[in-house]
């Protein structure tokens, strides 16, 4: 016979070992909290845990252990992205997925606002000279007027279609469902499209999350009909373009130039080439990662954490089986999760 939940919840926390791990303020003293940072430790943390902070979103080590969550009800992830959690075993569960949607909107919207500026003002090519010790004059370009188009249209690609817009950009959006009027992306086209509108683009930037639809969905065939003077940004997931496609494009000149902050195998090994190719700019997977970002996870959390404890719906809620959280605007509709052990429905579960 198991025995009975504890009176307070437990909460498992994935983490990776290292400091910087998450400030879990008065969650410690409503639950008990078990810390895991390899298999053994998360096998020995799940066993009778109510909940999973999956603080290193970047380990796909759940899945070996989810024969022991038994007793698991909810999982949040400190990140956007879920596709290292949503293996078939947890979609067809009752467990709820939470992410930590809205925190790096506006950072990443600024990263990739940085990168467009860097390549249109040839900011490495200043850099170069100066390290040369090389003063030679140059025009470069400008951004005001060109054309952006940005593969999703969730609250981060919403963010950069705002700045792009506040600069002069033309902006077109490519989601799962078309819309002639977006006030963050202008016209929105289905992916189906994306082949007739990457033709138009200066820019392409991959902003949306890796699903079994999106992944492998920038290839050959999207880069041959980029103009030549093109360049692609990727602040998405690696797996959603064929690297080796992209090596090609840029290497043949298909394609100007690429700015990359995620990729297939992270971290990228020394040894790819991708590293070494003119016109490419890599960054070690960090355009949301802001000053302060983690306390923001973190406090996130937290909220979230209150309101499962009363049984209020729980923020940021994903519909596992598309791998994001649905809603036009960023917003999703709550949902209920079975409250803790011991815990009951609050009066009013709709206040935050």
């Amino acid at each position: 016979m198991r025995p009975a939940p504890p009176s307070r919840p437990v909460v498992a926390v994935l983490t990776d070992g290292g400091p910087g791990g998450p400030a879990l303020g008065g969650v410690t003293d409503a639950a008990v909290i078990r810390y895991a940072w390899d298999l053994a430790a998360l096998r020995a943390a799940l066993r009778d845990a109510h909940a999973l902070l999956v603080w290193n979103f970047r380990t796909s080590i759940l899945r070996d252990a989810w024969a022991d969550a038994r007793d698991l009800r909810w999982i949040h992830v400190a990140a956007a992205g879920v596709d290292t959690v949503l293996f078939p075993e947890l979609v067809e569960s009752d467990v709820i997925v939470t992410n930590s949607r809205g925190v790096f909107d506006q950072a990443i919207g600024e990263y990739v606002l940085g990168l467009m500026l860097a390549f249109e003002k040839d900011l490495p090519g200043t850099i170069a000279r100066q390290r040369r010790h090389a003063w030679e004059h140059r025009e470069t370009g400008m951004l005001g007027g060109r054309t952006v188009v940005v593969v999703g249209a969730g609250g981060i690609g919403r963010a950069i279609g705002r700045l792009a817009h506040a600069v002069g950009m033309r902006v077109t959006g490519v989601a799962r469902t078309a819309r002639p009027r977006d006030p963050d992306l202008g016209t929105v086209v289905p992916a189906s499209e994306l082949a007739r509108v990457v033709g138009d683009a200066d820019y392409l930037v991959i902003a949306t999350p890796l699903t079994p639809e999106t992944r492998g969905m920038i290839g050959a065939g999207v880069f041959a009909r980029m103009k030549p003077g093109a360049r692609l940004i990727n602040v998405g997931r690696g797996a959603i373009m064929d690297e080796g496609a992209l090596l090609g494009a840029l290497r043949a000149g298909r394609i100007a130039g690429a700015a990359l902050d995620v990729f297939a195998r992270e971290p990228l090994p020394p040894d790819d080439p991708l590293w070494d190719v003119p016109g490419v700019i890599v960054s070690p997977h960090m355009s949301g990662d802001f000053a302060g970002s983690l306390e923001d996870l973190a406090a996130l959390f937290r909220t979230n954490f209150a309101r499962w404890l009363r049984g209020a719906p729980l923020l940021n809620v994903v519909d596992k089986r598309r791998g994001y959280v649905p809603g036009r605007s960023g917003e999703a509709e709550p949902a209920r999760c079975a409250a803790p052990p011991g815990r009951g429905r609050a009066e009013d579960p709709g206040r935050s």
